[in-house]
């Protein structure tokens, strides 16, 4: 089956950052790292998984960030992945082949993945963290039957959906119910994210939130908050203007530009009704300030405008991931700020009760009428991949949200 297959090769990437002087194109092109190549069916690495015919996926953020190489040589996540890998983990798909040892699914079973590679899906005992459902905080993301991986997509045997195929755990499979479309569906996994990092950090009743980052996290972010804190206030920093129009329609009452930095202080401070105090050189700071930041880029930018608008005491909360850099970070301590990092989703607590974030996801639609594919804005074949990346890099003119990979029906595959 054709699959666009990530290697680590040296070269490839050599060429490729030589290239993306020139080109960006060069990040999807005949020498990148990732290709469309044929590759073997998907195996069962135990018998308790299963074989997924791939519905829809989505491209994440951390899906194009890998691709276009942004990152550092010495993030310690390297530690914990391996190579030749097919990415892709927000994934909708039907349950096509299963192994003698699954009880909890069938075949014809329409899912979603839950892609975290914790205990259970590597045979082994449950560690302290997966006995809790903290999936992402699992001590054995390179032990058990498959190969270093923390999710779907960045082990070498756990393949994701880039691909028509893929193997998953039978645990992995969230059952979707029959009244929730794929579209809907496949917005799970980022939604779980950004609910995960509001019911474990949430603002204050009648609080003010700012939501810094108006891609699909941010977006989400802001569409939770208005359903399940209705008399929270919900400022906005939004790169382009169709994305400043998709926050004002999840919700967000106040939306910002996000250039220049200083206009983002000086805009929270006006509409607070709070002090800005100008230092001798660089951004302002507020006396005073909003609640909460939940910072869905986290760039060294967006963090250090975060310390300078929140208020003492309050709390920056990140869900993003961009490479390091210096900053001005005094604001951290004077403030007594907590700035505090999110990461994906697990079994959670919302109104004295514990499921999975995706079944909530699920609830939340038909409970609180929450209809969040808005944000999708892009539909691609597989082979047309190219098109769906560079899409990705310039969203200012392709107006890019969230955008799928869409698969035929299993006899075009």
């Amino acid at each position: 089956m054709k699959a666009l297959l990530y290697e680590n090769s040296l070269a490839r990437q050599a060429a490729t950052m030589l290239l993306s002087r020139f080109s960006p194109s060069a990040f999807v092109g005949p020498l990148s790292p990732m290709r469309l190549r044929d590759i073997a069916e998907p195996e069962l690495p135990a018998e308790d998984w299963v074989v997924l015919r791939t519905r829809l996926c989505g491209v994440c953020g951390s899906d194009y960030k890998q691709v276009f190489m942004n990152g550092a040589y010495d993030n310690p996540m390297t530690a914990v992945i391996s190579f030749p890998q097919v990415l892709g983990h927000e994934v909708v798909a039907t349950v096509e082949r299963i192994g003698c040892g699954v009880t909890t699914r069938s075949v014809g079973d329409r899912v979603v993945l839950n892609p975290w590679l914790s205990c259970a899906t590597r045979g082994l005992p449950l560690c302290e963290w997966c006995e809790k459902g903290e999936l992402a905080q699992c001590r054995n993301f390179c032990r058990g039957t498959i190969d270093p991986g923390i999710h779907t997509g960045n082990s070498r045997h756990a393949t994701g959906g880039f691909a028509p195929r893929l193997p998953a755990h039978e645990s992995q499979c969230i059952p979707i119910p029959d009244e929730i479309g794929d579209d809907a569906a496949v917005l799970a996994d980022p939604f779980a994210v950004s609910l995960h990092s509001i019911l474990h950090w949430p603002p204050p009743p009648e609080g003010v939130a700012l939501v810094y980052g108006c891609g699909t996290l941010g977006l989400l972010t802001i569409a939770i908050l208005r359903a399940i804190h209705p008399a929270c206030r919900i400022f906005a920093i939004a790169r382009y203007d169709h994305q400043a129009s998709l926050a004002r329609q999840m919700g967000a009452e106040v939306v910002i530009g996000h250039r220049p930095v200083e206009r983002i202080v000086e805009t929270v401070g006006r509409e607070l009704g709070v002090e800005v105090q100008k230092p001798w050189r660089g951004l302002p700071m507020l006396n005073g300030g909003v609640d909460c930041v939940y910072d869905t880029v986290s760039a060294p930018e967006t963090l250090e405008v975060g310390v300078r608008v929140a208020r003492p005491r309050g709390s920056i909360v990140v869900t993003g991931v961009e490479p390091p850099k210096r900053f001005e970070w005094t604001p951290l301590y004077f403030k007594e700020l907590s700035l505090i990092g999110s990461n994906a989703f697990a079994i959670e607590k919302f109104d004295g009760r514990r499921q999975h974030a995706m079944e909530w996801y699920f609830e939340f639609i038909r409970s609180k009428a929450i209809d969040v594919t808005p944000i999708i804005t892009h539909r691609y074949r597989l082979e047309q991949y190219r098109e769906a990346f560079m899409d990705c890099y310039d969203q200012g003119n392709s107006g890019a949200v969230k955008v799928l990979f869409e698969y035929g029906t299993a006899d075009e595959l």
